[in-house]
């Protein structure tokens, strides 16, 4: 995520804001916030049901197999934590980019939290539940391990510089993933906060349904909530720096942390110490008035505890504060009002203008439903949040929830849903993965969009982004219902051969022919590390039988190599004179992650005895394909099958009678043959078996590997 500039420009905030005050008056008789209120106008449970799938879609960690729903994502992760010792894997990435930073992520499960506390039968009622619950346990799961011991909380994964300089999919990386924690000597009060929040608003949520999570959860928030309120310190919080700064301070965090503590357990000194911090919330400029024309984000949440506040309280001050923020977004407050675009969104700032609007829209929802909100306020607001949630959605002709409605964004600024083999934005020239679920940035203020890759202003999503997105649209299908789609997954069908090799005639002569080939792996559901890929160059060699030579007769010699062992001639149907090279790069790591990285090239002779004049390229099955022009450039062929550990992923092999595991050739695969392998193996028996259906692990050599193979095949 290009996420410095996105970041940079929230240092606004750290006024709240200079910029709003000169927001213009709103003349008489202003724009009334409008939404069509008797219908439906969207399929929100779809909604709903693609951005609950867009978490699944940024998971890091081991994946599984259980209650997976789709087949682009892979393994990622899996050393996270190791440079210090502590299992850090899991969590969420936060964005287009691969870092794990737990201040959004710990804001975006809160809010994931605090939609299925409000309306936790709407999720059922739309057999969300169990994804919602699995979105938010993948999230405070890994909070959770982030704090191994009190007062110490790895508050990030991953090196912002590093991972940015890098354009491909989380399953590949293979920069420094170095971690980064507080502990007591350099405390981080904003982010230990927003995750004692998190982990408590998770414990709230489940504590009916999941008691013994709910409980876990609860006791790591208390440690937390303990560790921010005494250090009361953001000295440690560093890395995060010019990504994810904490410009409202930590007072807000600690205020929303001890709500969620309160309705966690009940203790009234959790209550108090919320309370008690209200006065250190960010105020208007020059003003001790309540901060009130800016957002719930991952920055400042105290809009989200004013809230929770004047619930539980009923306080007015609460709900004054309340009331001139989503006056501020709706109506106007004081003769000023949010920016209004003209197609009718809120416009805060263009850096995910869309995630404020909607955030909003479930702040005035939520707010709506509360019997302490004015009365002649209540459609106001509804009205405002339906208004922004169908904005979202395709009112203006577009959506930008991806893969939904009408002219979604199509390439997205995400790494892992373009996985690019090469490093560059523009390779491939297309998303190769749907990203269901996802909101992106947005428009500007005029309503301006362009969908491009490069376009990290308005097209990147970001976890943060669909939290309160995924609140709103619950809120939504709670009042107007919509139907998910039954047995909805992001299974794809890939847009390109992942592993292929091409190839090509480098020399060739009356006794020999020289190949270049090159291995590529452009895999991509999901992507992975080849570092165990081999290929096979078939042969027939019936003109140097004839000829009376054999293939023992054939050197094997190599022009260039990035990493192969190569064989000489390997047996694979003696009766038809057909043989293989084996080209294995085991060991060699061949990846869609670069230029460099995902092809890997081998060039090799085959030669006859001197003299001997008689070799003829035309019957070999490799050679049908491949560019015959000596010093063109290789094409990619199908006749030279790939395999991963042994196993064929890519092309043909040349079509044969012979029965892997006949290795004594009576058409059947048996205990005799195992015997008869065996006694090869040890010499004690004839050498006369048929070695094409002896290499039954396909790596090129007969050898006891191939007798284990045989012994379970027998078995079955």
């Amino acid at each position: 995520m290009e996420i410095v500039l996105r970041k940079k420009l929230k240092v606004l905030s750290i006024l709240f804001l200079a910029a709003m005050m000169i927001t213009p008056a709103i003349p008489a008789g202003s724009i009334k916030v409008k939404a069509d209120t008797n219908t439906a106008t969207y399929n929100y449970g779809e909604a709903l049901q693609k951005s609950l799938m867009f978490y699944e879609l940024q998971r890091s960690g081991k994946l599984g197999t259980q209650d997976r729903r789709d087949n682009w994502r892979g393994d990622s992760g899996l050393t996270d934590g190791a440079d210090v010792g502590v299992d850090l894997t899991g969590g969420y990435y936060d964005a287009g980019d691969n870092v794990k930073f737990n201040l959004p992520m710990s804001y975006s499960m809160a809010m994931l939290a605090w939609s299925l506390y409000e309306n936790k039968d709407d999720y059922v009622k739309s057999g969300q539940l169990k994804y919602i619950v699995n979105d938010i346990k993948w999230g405070t799961d890994y909070l959770m391990k982030c704090n191994p011991s009190p007062n110490v909380f790895y508050y990030q994964v991953g090196d912002g510089s590093l991972d940015h300089a890098w354009w491909g999919p989380a399953e590949v990386m293979q920069m420094s993933r170095t971690s980064y924690k507080v502990d007591s000597s350099n405390p981080g009060s904003t982010v230990t906060g927003e995750a004692a929040a998190a982990l408590a608003a998770t414990a709230v949520a489940l504590k009916d349904s999941d008691p013994d999570y709910a409980e876990a959860c609860l006791s790591h928030a208390k440690s937390l909530f303990n560790f921010a309120d005494t250090t009361k310190s953001d000295a440690g919080y560093t890395a995060a720096d010019g990504y994810y700064n904490s410009w409202s301070g930590f007072y807000d965090e600690l205020s929303w942390a001890g709500a969620w503590l309160y309705l966690a357990t009940g203790d009234s000194t959790y209550l108090d110490k919320a309370e008690a911090y209200v006065p250190k919330w960010s105020t208007e400029n020059q003003s001790t008035t309540i901060a009130y024309k800016w957002a719930q984000n991952w920055d400042d949440v105290h809009y989200g505890a004013e809230l929770l506040l004047a619930r539980i309280t009923n306080k007015q001050i609460y709900k004054d504060s309340m009331e001139r923020n989503l006056d501020y977004w709706t109506t106007g407050y004081n003769g000023e009002r949010i920016e209004y675009t003209p197609k009718g969104l809120a416009y805060l700032q263009k850096w995910g203008s869309l995630r404020y609007a909607t955030t909003m829209g479930f702040i005035a929802d939520v707010y709506a439903n509360y019997d302490g909100c004015t009365a002649s306020k209540v459609q106001t607001y509804k009205d405002f949040a339906k208004s922004q949630l169908d904005y979202a959605l395709g009112s203006t002709g577009r959506s930008y929830e991806i893969g939904f409605g009408q002219d979604y964004p199509k390439h997205p600024h995400h790494r892992t849903a373009e996985s690019s083999w090469s490093d560059q934005q523009t390779e491939p020239s297309y998303c190769r993965h749907t990203l269901y679920g996802a909101l992106v940035g947005g428009p500007d203020d005029s309503d301006s969009y362009t969908d491009e890759v490069s376009n990290y202003t308005q097209n990147e999503p970001a976890c943060d982004y669909n939290a309160g997105f995924t609140g709103l649209l619950t809120r939504e299908y709670h009042n107007y219902g919509g139907n998910p789609i039954a047995n909805f997954n992001a299974n794809e069908t890939p847009t390109n051969d992942e592993f292929f090799v091409e190839a090509g005639v480098n020399a060739s002569g009356p006794n020999f022919e020289e190949i270049k080939a090159i291995l590529n792996n452009k895999s991509g559901w999901p992507a992975r590390m080849g570092d165990k890929l081999s290929f096979k160059y078939f042969v027939d060699i019936s003109e140097l039988v004839k000829a009376g030579y054999s293939a023992k007769d054939v050197k094997l010699s190599l022009n260039y190599n990035e990493g192969a062992t190569v064989t000489g001639l390997i047996p694979w149907d003696v009766s038809k004179n057909i043989y293989y090279v084996n080209v294995d790069f085991t060991g060699t790591k061949i990846y869609p992650g670069g230029q460099s990285a995902y092809k890997k090239q081998v060039q090799f002779r085959m030669s006859a005895p001197d003299g001997v004049n008689v070799w003829d390229n035309s019957n070999d099955f490799s050679y049908q394909g491949i560019n015959t022009t000596a010093g063109g450039q290789p094409t990619q062929t199908k006749n030279i099958p790939v395999y991963d550990a042994g196993k064929k992923v890519y092309g043909n092999e040349p079509g044969s009678n012979v029965l892997l595991g006949d290795v004594n050739n009576d058409n059947k695969v048996d205990i005799l043959d195992f015997a008869a392998l065996r006694d090869y193996l040890l010499g004690t028996g004839t050498s006369n078996i048929n070695l094409s259906a002896a290499d039954l692990n396909g790596d090129g050599s007969i050898d006891i590997k191939d007798l284990l193979v045989l012994r379970d095949k027998i078995m079955q």
